[in-house]
């Protein structure tokens, strides 16, 4: 982790406590129930109208492959969050409170997480949804990009992720996306290309005759 990082985490970490309500919401919004069933909801709706089915159907594919990824690299490349050190007091059962007199340097509004931060699965996967419908559907892919944007910020913003960890991430969503649509489109081609001799076929005015 440079220097530069470390700076950009602490000034976004030390942000006003008045954007709490939106940073917070953005970072924990999926674990709440009424979050869930909204974009239960949202992709319900995008899935019946059939202008966002395909970003939909991207988009409900990409996420859990970006969240993999991310995971595989979590895995193979075990780099610590901020709030690290302070789950570690806590987990010895130290308060929080005093485990963040003792690191004052991270500012947490959230529990803290002592796993690996290697690249941010929030960012990864609002930004893999973000791009699926950015190319399937514009009108709603900007408001995912500003959503999967804001995202990844609230994780620095929180206390529990680096910015190269959230940068990651996004890069983490943007490969998953690329494959999923490349490998949509490919197999997509491959049905245009087997039934055009059979439309062929059937079109022809000798196609009827003995």
């Amino acid at each position: 982790m440079g220097s530069i990082d470390l700076a950009v985490f602490r000034w976004v970490n030390r942000w006003p406590d008045a954007w709490s309500p939106l940073l917070v919401g953005l970072s924990e919004g999926n674990k709440w129930l009424g979050v869930r069933v909204f974009l239960l909801a949202l992709f319900a709706v995008c899935l019946a109208w059939r202008p966002a089915r395909r970003a939909a159907l991207t988009a409900v594919v990409a996420w859990p492959l970006a969240n993999g990824i991310t995971e595989a690299l979590k895995w193979g490349f075990q780099a610590p969050r901020p709030s690290a050190p302070v789950a570690a007091l806590v987990d010895q059962g130290v308060t929080i409170a005093e485990a963040l007199n003792r690191h004052p340097e991270v500012i947490l509004r959230v529990a803290p997480l002592g796993s690996y931060g290697t690249a941010s699965a929030h960012s990864a996967n609002m930004m893999a949804v973000a791009v699926c419908f950015f190319v399937g559907y514009r009108p709603l892919g900007w408001a995912w990009v500003a959503v999967a944007i804001l995202t990844g910020v609230s994780r620095v913003y929180v206390g529990v992720h680096y910015p190269y960890q959230v940068l990651l991430g996004w890069l983490c969503g943007l490969l998953a996306a690329f494959v999923v649509i490349r490998t949509l489109g490919a197999w997509s081609d491959i049905r245009q290309r087997r039934a055009a001799p059979q439309e062929a076929e059937a079109a022809s005015p000798d196609s009827g005759t003995v």
